[in-house]
């Protein structure tokens, strides 16, 4: 059995501070690949080693299920079995299957698997006439407003960037029919869960004394991605007490926009009396030269935290490259990954990393064309997109007409037909989404050489289709910044720095930029080793468009 001292040894003097904080309310401000979860988990085990936590009455907080798995399989190799970790949905929903027959009765309402099927129906009934894009915006506004604590008479007065087909008048009655519809069916969507587990306690003494007495102590990890819904939830769960621990980065708040705020994390301190508040600042996981490019890119930033570097890493300096168009910039990181892995490097240590999914298309082909095998994480694939399927089938039945008209004016009159347009949609989500990959369709068909017949592009976008369902087991990884979080590789080449990219052209006001500043941050300490930054001037040869360098790349190559 590990002894409690043991549980301490190997943590450096920052982790074991935090480790030893066992009582009352403790903020941990752990920078990127600092050993957050090795200094939680210890933390957790050592005060079951020592008796000041009851396992059973421990409950470890976070925002994936993939990330509570981590927690329970560290914690049972700790010897701390029997400690809960769990996501605060699944948490709730085992409170709400436990409570909803006694203060209810009867069975708990079904859980909806799809808010945009039922908003279709919704809308349906309106007579109004919405889009895939469109429908999916809908529910992340309606998981917006819920995650925020808001009534839709609340929302109605904030001031939202919405579709065009959908405006503040047309939303608010879309959103009181989907909640109609969804009471009448007598179900239940995932942010229910929560304002319900929440209504229970706050309604029913029994229930707020029961859930009170389960569980103690409380650790949330990812605190800066709190929700104002998650953070009312777990104060109900605490009660009076103040057991609490809190870890996040308020530099990796990527979340904004689904309700997720680091001023939770930030004001712990005012918020809680008493609090101790710890700094975990030595980095593991990057080479000097990395950590300096992410220090440089957050300095001043309200809760940035200094790294410094604990192992003996070493490499180069960050590189930045400059490329005429985004194909040429793709062909270059391909040859430059190609030789990395001709180094040594595997390919599964290697990563490229982007804003918005669309960007993966010039990447997957780049890389395709060298021989390198690819995957792409928490995303579609740009050939399996429902809207680049429909595109290319269309474009396919086009080929059946003869026609005189040029390339590009061809290909423009049928992507105009499923919503493309020459202009891009001012907001972001479904229907940003949507018209960047129709656009990238385009910006193929403008770059195409010239006397390129329809027949000829179509077939070679379908040769790109059939070429990238290969299985592969070991692959470059090719994600968005947003879907890398919490990973890390050996390498990792950040492509698309540039204005309207990164920044996304959508973040207007300072808040906005300053969230894709930290999405950049995320980027950035992804690495271990070797760091690739790069932009084009042009999305295609030829165009008369020319971007701009990202304003971060200059804090970056200071």
């Amino acid at each position: 059995m590990t002894t409690p001292a043991a549980l301490l040894d190997g943590l450096d003097d920052q982790q074991r501070v935090a480790a030893e904080a066992l009582l009352g309310p403790v903020c941990l401000l752990a920078g990127a690949g600092t050993g957050k979860t090795r200094a939680i988990t210890h933390r957790i085990a050592y005060g079951v080693a020592t008796g000041v936590y009851p396992p059973g009455r421990v409950m470890a907080l976070t925002f994936t299920a993939r990330a509570a798995g981590e927690l329970r399989g560290r914690l049972r190799a700790l010897g701390a079995r029997g400690v809960a970790a769990r996501t605060f949905h699944a948490s709730a929903l085992a409170q709400l299957n436990f409570f909803w027959p006694q203060v209810i009765g009867g069975t708990m309402p079904r859980l909806l698997d799809s808010k945009a099927r039922l908003i279709a129906h919704a809308a349906d009934g309106l007579k109004l006439k919405l889009d895939t894009a469109t429908l999916r915006d809908a529910a992340a506004e309606v998981e917006w407003r819920k995650t925020s604590r808001l009534s839709v008479e609340q929302y109605a007065t904030r001031p939202r960037t919405l579709p065009t087909s959908l405006p503040m008048d047309r939303m608010v009655d879309l959103q009181r029919a989907y909640e109609d519809l969804k009471d009448e069916r007598r179900q239940l969507d995932f942010e229910d869960v929560l304002l319900a587990a929440a209504g229970m306690i706050e309604a029913e003494p029994r229930v707020a004394q029961q859930v009170r007495e389960q569980y103690r102590f409380f650790v949330v990890d990812e605190y800066q991605d709190v929700s104002p819904l998650q953070h009312d939830l777990l104060e109900l769960w605490l009660g009076d007490r103040d057991d609490l621990c809190v870890v996040g980065d308020a530099s990796q708040t990527i979340y904004s926009f689904a309700g997720a705020s680091p001023e939770y994390l930030l004001g712990f301190a005012a918020e809680h009396e008493n609090a101790v508040v710890l700094r975990l600042e030595q980095n593991y996981r990057s080479a000097p030269p990395i950590i300096d490019a992410a220090n440089r890119l957050m300095r001043g930033r309200p809760g940035a935290l200094s790294l410094t570097a604990a192992s003996e890493l070493t490499g180069p300096r960050p590189t930045v490259n400059t490329y005429d168009s985004d194909s040429s910039e793709a062909r270059a990181v391909a040859a430059a990954i190609a030789e990395e892995i001709a180094s040594g490097i595997p390919p599964e240590q290697i990563a490229v990393l982007y804003r918005i999914n669309v960007q993966s298309q010039a990447i997957e082909t780049a890389l395709d064309d060298a021989g390198v095998p690819c995957m792409v994480r928490g995303a579609t694939r740009f050939f399996d997109q429902r809207e680049v399927k429909e595109a290319l089938m269309l474009l396919r039945g086009a080929t059946v007409t003869t026609s005189i008209e040029p390339l590009f004016k061809t290909v423009s009159d049928v992507l105009r037909s499923i919503g493309w347009s020459q202009e891009p949609p001012e907001l972001r989500g479904a229907v940003r989404d949507r018209w960047e990959s129709l656009n990238a369709l385009m910006q193929l068909a403008e770059a195409a050489v010239p006397g390129t017949t329809l027949k000829q592009f179509v077939d070679e976008l379908f040769e790109r289709q059939a070429g990238q369902h290969e299985p592969v087991l070991s692959a470059v990884t090719l994600a968005t910044l947003h879907s890398a979080k919490g990973l890390e590789w050996e390498s990792v080449h950040l492509v698309g720095l540039s204005e309207g990219l990164l920044p996304i052209s959508y973040a207007k006001d300072p808040a906005a930029v300053e969230e894709e500043r930290r999405l950049l941050y995320v980027g950035v300490t992804r690495a271990r080793r070797r760091l690739g930054l790069s932009w084009s001037a042009s999305p295609a040869p030829g165009r008369s468009a020319q971007r701009q360098p990202s304003r971060f790349l200059s804090d970056l190559e200071r």
